[in-house]
């Protein structure tokens, strides 16, 4: 054991000297250097960052076994250890912070420390054997962080859009179940949170569905987006330091061991540096969150009471709601929907300037970049998730609570303005509110309609119809 060196430990050497590593661990020197400078946020890189790196890592040692740049075993060995983490292996193995300086170098060092050491035990030596496996010579042959990081970010992205598009899927269905479920309930229309005009609870959750559905399109339009990569560009997208066969190949073989549709740049320089495109796909991800803002305040203040709020729905009840009010019921799907919701814009703020403060040939920022969006994507995913299954599958209407409102409702004469004017209408509210009568009994009594009149021209199969017809109103007589 040679002298100064702690029981159960090697040593290994970087141009700044040599430190102690555990011998069990997988990562090394650089990693080492990077767990002790940056230990800021307790963050990992998220399953699909890792699964991602070690799928370009993977792409770029195959290229490089095929074309004959890694000779004899070690090519395979090494295509074999970054396939056992993309399918889950050693992912506690990457222990660098999520944020850290050197535009992702760390992370990059991180991997190609863990690869080589595993790649090294499958060619039957030992974790650190560097003349065996080099985390630099040959486990990071041809690359650069600042190719290798961008290329993984766009493939995690990439990957998750489809989970997340997935999830949108599934709570457009529900909403639009409940659209035709609920398209005979008559409620009040509210604006600025005040009695509109009658319509129907299925026009309600109709109008959901449909801003859920643009989420769903701006979703597909993301991969557009993101699929083009900047692997085989190296330092600033110039491909210097890699040859010419390895640069037109690689981002092919990463296409073939991801599944996914990634392709080449043009201009691989701009995909270096300019990050617009993660602000793009982040704005899209914030325009969802809005909707799913909407769509959990608008559930809070439907289902609000039940006896003392609107109480025109009943939310599925998910757990007690209070250590003091025995039998209070919470929505606390909408609500963890809001933070949701609210945590995604913010990232999309940070995702933002982290991308216009990005300088010359290289955006430094992009660790912060990567934990923001994949973190917006992941809270999105199960939001929508959550959302679906835990709230609106289980959403039931009270019928006669929308109905009561409709004739409690003053606005409900609106439906009589173009047969009576609006001066007419106005002085009937008047009347109506001065006996303390509901707008229905005051148009009864004056015997402007009939009960049954008022109740066909509220009817949810009129109230579903765009504008109406003079025939609509032949059994309506001025006062």
């Amino acid at each position: 054991m040679p002298k100064n060196r702690p029981e159960g430990t090697r040593i290994e050497r970087d141009g700044l000297g040599s430190m102690s590593i555990p011998a069990d661990v997988y990562w090394g020197v650089h990693t080492s250097r990077a767990v002790r400078n940056f230990p800021f946020s307790g963050y990992r890189l998220p399953p699909a960052f890792i699964r991602a790196f070690a799928r370009v890592k993977q792409a770029c040692a195959r290229t490089n076994a095929l074309l004959g740049y890694l000779s004899g075993e070690r090519g395979p060995a090494i295509v074999e250890a970054c396939s056992e983490i993309a399918e889950g292996g050693l992912h506690d193995q990457i222990v660098v912070d999520a944020f850290q300086g050197g535009a992702g170098t760390s992370t990059n060092m991180n991997f190609n420390e863990v690869i080589a050491a595993r790649a090294a035990e499958l060619l039957g030596g030992e974790r650190g054997d560097r003349e065996l496996v080099d985390p630099l010579r040959h486990v990071n042959m041809h690359q650069s962080t600042n190719d290798v990081y961008p290329t993984a970010l766009r493939v995690a992205v990439l990957a998750m859009l489809a989970g997340l598009e997935e999830a949108v899927s599934d709570l457009q269905a529900g909403l639009q179940r409940k659209e035709a479920e609920f398209r005979d309930v008559v409620k009040v229309g509210r604006t600025e949170l005040m009695d509109a005009v009658p319509m129907t609870l299925g026009m309600t959750f109709g109008a959901f569905a449909e801003a859920v559905a643009r989420d769903r399109w701006r979703i597909f339009k993301c991969r557009e987006r993101i699929k083009r990569v900047n692997l085989g560009g190296t330092a600033v997208g110039t491909g210097l330091g890699a040859p010419r066969d390895y640069v037109l190949a690689v981002a092919g073989n990463l296409a073939e061991v991801t599944g996914l549709p990634v392709s080449r740049a043009e201009n691989l320089v701009d995909v270096t540096q300019n990050a617009d495109v993660f602000v793009e796909v982040s704005g899209m991800l914030k325009a969802c969150a809005a909707n799913l803002l909407k769509i959990a305040s608008d559930l809070r203040l439907l289902s609000s009471g039940p006896a003392a709020g609107l109480g025109e729905i009943v939310l599925p009840p998910l757990q007690a709601g209070s250590s003091i009010m025995a039998g209070k019921i919470n929505p606390v799907m909408p609500e963890a929907v809001t933070q949701v919701a609210l945590r995604v814009m913010g990232n999309d703020q940070v995702v933002t300037m982290a991308a216009g403060l990005g300088q010359l040939e290289l955006n430094h920022l992009l660790p912060l970049i990567a934990h923001s969006l994949l973190e917006s994507l992941s809270l999105l995913t199960a939001a929508c998730r959550g959302l679906a299954w835990g709230c609106v599958d289980g959403i039931k209407p009270r019928p006669e609570q929308c109905r009561n409102h409709v004739e409690q409702s003053m606005a409900l004469a609106t439906v009589l303005v173009p047969a009576l004017g609006y001066g007419a209408v106005e002085r009937i509210v008047k009347e109506a509110d001065d006996r303390g009568e509901t707008v229905a009994a005051r148009i009864e009594a004056t015997g402007i309609a009939s009960r049954e009149a008022v109740e066909r021209l509220l009817s949810p199969r009129r109230l579903c119809k765009l504008g109406f017809t003079p025939e609509e109103f032949e059994e309506v007589r001025r006062p």
